[in-house]
C-alpha cells in the first residue's frame, strides 16, 4: 500500500480483493488516472489489477458496457475476472507495466503503430449501438470553450475583449462544422500511446481507458494517436503514418474520404482537440489539484503552430495565439522563476 494509514475506501478495496484472491494478498498502486479511478497491482502469481472506480464519481458500468462492445468487435481489451459493479471494483488481467508510451522510440515506432492501426480499424468498424453517446453539435461546441475559459482566462489571467471572443466563436464554429461533416464512426476519444499496451503474446496492442467512447468523426482517433499529450514526432513521419493508416483503413472498408480531404480533416480535428486539451490541463490543475499535466501545454501550442497556418479560416486564431497567448505564457513562466 502507498498509504501509511489506509482510507475507508482503501480498506473496502482490500477486503474485496482478499475475498476474491485469498487472505494475505497485498497490492500497490499500479497507475494514476486523470479522473477518480485508480488501479492497483496485486502480489499474486500471476499478478492482477484491481480497478477502483468510486460510485458517484466514476461509474464502472459504462466501462464494462464499452469493453464488451469492443471485445465483441474483435478489439483486444483487458479480461475481467471478477466484478462488484455496485461498489465499483473490478479484478482485471494484468497486461504489464509498460504502455506504448514507455516503449515507443524512433526505431520501433513503425512496427508498434502497425499494431495500433489494426486495433483502430477494428474499433472504427464497430457500429455504435442505438442510443450510444454522440459527438453532437452541443458536445463539440462545448469542448474548445475550455481553452478560453480555463487556459486563457483562468491559467494565463488574460482578459478577452468582445472582438477576441467573436473571433474564437467563429474559429470554434468552423472546427465544429468540419467535425460534423466527417463520416461518423465509433470514437475512442483518447486513442493514444498511453492507452495502448503491448501483450506478452506479441499480438496487436490491448486498448484501455475507453469508457469515454462516442459516435463521432472518423479523423478524431488518428489525430489523437500521432499528436499525443506526452510524445511528439517529426511532421514528415506523422504524415507518412497518416497515409499508411488511410491506405489500410480504406482497404478495410472504413468510410474514409480521399487522402487530401482526410489530411485536412485530421488537421482541423486535431486543432479542436488541442484547444480542448489545453483547457482540460488547466482545469485539472485548478479544479482537481493535478498540476503535472500543464507541463505539456507547450507541446499542444506547438501542434497548433504546425496546423493553423495551413488553414486560412483559422488565421485569426493563429494570430491570437502568437500575439496574446504565447506572450502570456512567457510572462507566467518568468514570474514563476
Amino acid at each position: 500500500m502507498t498509504h501509511e494509514t489506509p482510507s475507508p475506501r482503501d480498506l473496502e478495496r482490500i477486503a474485496w480483493t482478499t475475498q476474491i484472491l485469498g487472505a494475505g494478498t497485498t497490492q500497490h498502486r499500479a497507475s494514476f488516472d486523470a479522473g477518480f479511478r485508480s488501479y492497483w497491482r496485486t502480489d499474486t502469481s500471476p499478478t492482477r489489477i484491481v480497478m477502483d472506480s468510486p460510485p458517484g464519481l466514476e461509474d464502472v458500468a459504462p466501462w464494462l458496457e464499452i469493453r464488451d462492445l469492443l471485445r465483441n468487435g474483435g478489439v483486444r481489451v483487458p479480461e475481467v475476472l471478477a466484478a462488484d459493479i455496485e461498489h465499483g471494483f473490478l479484478l482485471l488481467e494484468d497486461l504489464g507495466v509498460n504502455t506504448y508510451l514507455h516503449d515507443l522510440d524512433a526505431d520501433n515506432a513503425d512496427a508498434l503503430f502497425d499494431g495500433a492501426f489494426a486495433q483502430l480499424a477494428k474499433l472504427q468498424a464497430i457500429a455504435p449501438p442505438t442510443g450510444f453517446p454522440r459527438y453532437d453539435h452541443e458536445r463539440l461546441s462545448m469542448e474548445p470553450r475550455l481553452f478560453d475559459e480555463w487556459f486563457c482566462v483562468r491559467h494565463l489571467g488574460m482578459a478577452l475583449d468582445c472582438g477576441e471572443m467573436e473571433m474564437l466563436d467563429a474559429a470554434y464554429l468552423h472546427l465544429v462544422d468540419a467535425a460534423l461533416a466527417q463520416p461518423q464512426v465509433l470514437v475512442h476519444r483518447d486513442f493514444m500511446p498511453r492507452n495502448l499496451m503491448g501483450t506478452s503474446t506479441g499480438e496487436s496492442p490491448a486498448v484501455i481507458d475507453f469508457q469515454g467512447a462516442v459516435a463521432g468523426p472518423i479523423a478524431y482517433d488518428p489525430a489523437s494517436l500521432f499528436k499525443d499529450a506526452f510524445i511528439s514526432w517529426p511532421e514528415d513521419r506523422v504524415q507518412g503514418w497518416l497515409h499508411e493508416y488511410h491506405r489500410r483503413a480504406t482497404a478495410a472498408g472504413l468510410p474514409l474520404p480521399p487522402i487530401e480531404r482526410f489530411l485536412h480533416d485530421v488537421d482541423l480535428m486535431g486543432a479542436h482537440r488541442h484547444l480542448k486539451v489545453l483547457g482540460i490541463f488547466a482545469r485539472l490543475n485548478y479544479r482537481d489539484g493535478k498540476p503535472k499535466y500543464l507541463e505539456d501545454a507547450p507541446r499542444f501550442i506547438a501542434y497548433l503552430d504546425t496546423v493553423l497556418p495551413r488553414h486560412p479560416r483559422l488565421a485569426a486564431l493563429h494570430d491570437f495565439i502568437q500575439r496574446r497567448v504565447k506572450p502570456a505564457m512567457a510572462e507566467r513562466r518568468n514570474a514563476a522563476r
